[in-house]
């Protein structure tokens, strides 16, 4: 619908019809991250990784302050998409090819671009998937982030015509070779003592798996705030009016914030996972509510050496998110149904991602 001047109604967003492959976006808003926000995040997640809690380490790191949540940064950069791309949102279905490409300090502010690189109608005509690559950049035209993602996007005139399906080639795996491994940082000296953890880089063994004690019990305003605080406006994760006729009947809780209350809970057994270096795929298997309680276990997958370094390397992981299961009740993440595997109906997260970590 438009105005009387020809434009689109504010905050209407755009519909699947609207989307062509090669449109870019250049998203309003620009962020700048405070330490208020970092210390807000830190309230509705328990984050406890040391970089972002402990100037003294960071600096001893090669750092120049200590950074803001990796995650945090991504959901604010994330943010900036959302009234473009997902405000009109079924639901974001899956990352791929993400790389945290410098790291982001409070004061630093971000904006972020984003491309329209495939579209595919689905069968039932009334929505589709939006296939986006977002660039996300700090005050100094330096690329700080990027990823790709897919989100599946109302329509609004079921009328239009279906676009020709364009689906991108999507690395499944972000190789070692296109990790960001920032040169100043010297991890010799490191102290285990410091996180409270004593396995480094080289104790964790492919195949691996780790059940995470802790257990998080989300309440509504918990995700909400922290969904405001992200700028993330779309409307599944607000308008409880809206959503009551949904097969969900409920507001959905934002699942990148899911993906922060995983990592968190994944402390106890990673405590030197220093950061995130990628995103490698990502799952949003089943929704999740206000009220449900989260756990986690990790698997490792593979440990890699980095190129020209002997103080870090990297461990590619599986962070599998349950709601209202602990992680070491459930052994697999799929079951048969209907004679094909699907994801089990309380695995919410299924995250394939990749950390440095300090070495002996």
């Amino acid at each position: 619908m438009a105005n009387q001047t020809g434009k689109p109604e504010p905050g209407r967003g755009n519909y699947f019809e609207d989307f062509h492959v090669g449109q870019v976006f250049r998203h309003a808003t620009p962020r700048t991250i405070t330490d208020g926000d970092c210390a807000l995040y830190i309230a509705l997640t328990g984050s406890r990784h040391i970089l972002h809690c402990a100037q003294p380490v960071a600096h001893a790191l090669g750092y120049r302050s200590h950074t803001v949540d990796d995650l945090l940064a991504f959901h604010i950069a994330f943010g900036k998409t959302v009234p473009d791309i997902s405000v009109n949102a079924v639901a974001n279905l899956g990352y791929a090819d993400a790389r945290f490409l410098l790291p982001v300090y409070p004061g630093d502010t971000l904006a972020t671009t984003s491309t329209v690189t495939g579209l595919k109608q689905n069968s039932g005509g009334n929505n589709g998937v939006v296939y986006v690559h977002s660039v996300s950049h700090n005050q100094n035209r330096q690329a700080v982030l990027e990823w790709n993602r897919w989100v599946m996007v109302n329509k609004q005139d079921t009328s239009r015509p279906a676009p020709d399906t364009v689906i991108p080639n999507l690395p499944a795996v972000v190789p070692v070779g296109r990790l960001h491994v920032p040169e100043f940082v010297d991890a010799r000296q490191f102290e285990t003592a410091i996180t409270g953890g004593q396995k480094l880089w080289d104790d964790y063994e492919p195949g691996t798996r780790i059940n995470h004690p802790a257990g998080m019990t989300v309440d509504d305003s918990d995700h909400t705030l922290a969904t405001k605080l992200y700028q993330n406006n779309a409307r599944l994760h607000f308008d409880a009016q809206m959503m009551k006729d949904t097969q969900f009947g409920r507001r959905l809780m934002y699942g990148g914030h899911v993906i922060s209350l995983c990592r968190a809970l994944s402390y106890d057994g990673l405590e030197n996972a220093l950061s995130i270096a990628a995103i490698n795929a990502g799952t949003h298997s089943n929704p999740s509510f206000g009220g449900d309680t989260f756990y986690t276990w990790t698997e490792v997958l593979e440990r890699w050496e980095l190129p020209k370094r002997n103080d870090l390397g990297a461990l590619r992981l599986r962070m599998v998110g349950l709601k209202n299961m602990p992680a070491n009740s459930l052994q697999h993440t799929h079951i048969e149904k209907d004679g094909r595997q699907v994801y089990h109906p309380n695995v919410v997260l299924d995250l394939d991602y990749t950390v440095f970590m300090p070495r002996r």
